[in-house]
């Protein structure tokens, strides 16, 4: 099995404080450590979509490629919502997340995640996009969210796991991972380069 060999070659080592992302893992029986440098998110304004999400991949396994051992994998991810070619991140504040999810409101965005595999070897990086739809969402739904889910931590300022998930998204195309944070599935297939 393709985990199998990859575990029994490398130490993989999560680059990420992320708790879905290490949820993952542990789901798909993949020991890991945690390794994190602190990293301005910042990218090139000429950069679209998935270029922005690979971009941040590779910039987040930069500071730790020097000290990685031989027999270890970094693994990077970055996840951003798209609409009308605009990128949205992370909240900075209440007012910030109130925004982003009204702009999401009655509309379909994509949410498009990177991941970066890293050795001394080498280093790929793949994308994963999901459409995904939500209802016309309510002031006091929306505000009803934010006040007691405080999503600053999630892409679009939403999480498809969390309350807002379960009331406002009426469709999803594609990877439901992917949305969550981690594109299990394509993680599991970049790691058969690795054997």
């Amino acid at each position: 099995m393709i985990l199998d060999k990859v575990i029994s070659k490398y130490n993989l080592v999560l680059a990420s404080n992320s708790p879905r992302r290490k949820q993952f893992l542990t789901d798909l029986g993949v020991p890991y450590s945690v390794r994190t440098a602190n990293v301005e998110e910042v990218y090139p304004e000429t950069l679209k979509a998935s270029e922005i999400t690979n971009y941040l991949a590779k910039l987040k396994a930069a500071p730790l490629l020097e000290d990685l051992a031989k027999n270890e994998l970094l693994i990077t991810s970055d996840t951003i919502v798209w609409l009308n070619e605009v990128a949205l991140g992370k909240p900075a504040n209440e007012k910030d997340a109130f925004e982003m999810i009204s702009s999401l409101s009655g509309t379909s965005h994509k949410v498009i995640s990177s991941v970066c595999l890293s050795t001394k070897q080498q280093q790929i990086v793949e994308s994963v996009t999901t459409k995904v739809t939500f209802r016309i969402l309510t002031k006091e739904e929306i505000l009803y969210y934010i006040t007691n889910f405080k999503p600053f931590d999630k892409a679009g300022a939403y999480g498809i796991q969390e309350w807002i998930g379960h009331i406002g998204i009426t469709s999803i195309e594609g990877s439901y991972n992917n949305v969550v944070g981690l594109p299990t599935a394509q993680f599991y297939q970049m790691l058969q380069k690795f054997i």
